[in-house]
């Protein structure tokens, strides 16, 4: 109730839209969920490359999306498990890592983030085989630097 009166408020303002961009960010929820999957890769493939944690950080804040940002996780935890070697495990971690320290990806988005993989690792593992080993394994690493609670690293599922 008391978000909808103060969106009344805001609303009725003069200059009450250039007063809600100001509020509640524009473009973000305008976006379409095709555009901002390819951002999100876009983002974590730059990453990838270029190594630069907070101009990923950046980039993410910019999509201003924060409820989809479950949408990075998954991505993110996708490439570790597609990926051939170490660096992009590495990479990956260190960018969670990050991420959840500086309070950008919530509890909330990480978890629905993970539980996206859990649910998914059987279709993944067709394609990738020793997914689920990888998977185990990374998800303890989360667990270990504290970026996943000990109760979501239960549900990893496992051959």
């Amino acid at each position: 109730r008391a978000a909808l009166d103060r969106a009344t408020v805001l609303l009725s303002m003069t200059k009450g839209g250039k007063r809600i961009d100001n509020v509640w960010g524009s473009g973000g929820g305008q976006q379409s969920v095709k555009h901002l999957v390819k951002e999100i890769d876009m983002l974590l493939k730059e990453y990838l490359l270029s190594g630069d944690v907070l101009e990923a950080e950046r980039c993410l804040q910019e999509l201003e999306v924060p409820h989809f940002h479950h949408e990075l996780v998954y991505e993110a935890v996708v490439m570790v498990l597609e990926s051939t070697g170490e660096k992009t495990f590495k990479m990956i971690l260190d960018l969670l890592k990050s991420l959840w320290r500086s309070s950008v990806i919530t509890m909330d988005q990480m978890k629905r983030g993970y539980e996206r993989v859990y649910r998914e690792i059987p279709d993944i593992n067709l394609d990738v085989p020793h997914s689920y080993s990888v998977l185990e394994r990374f998800v303890e690493e989360c667990f270990q630097a504290g970026i996943i609670s000990k109760p979501l690293r239960d549900l990893c599922p496992s051959r």
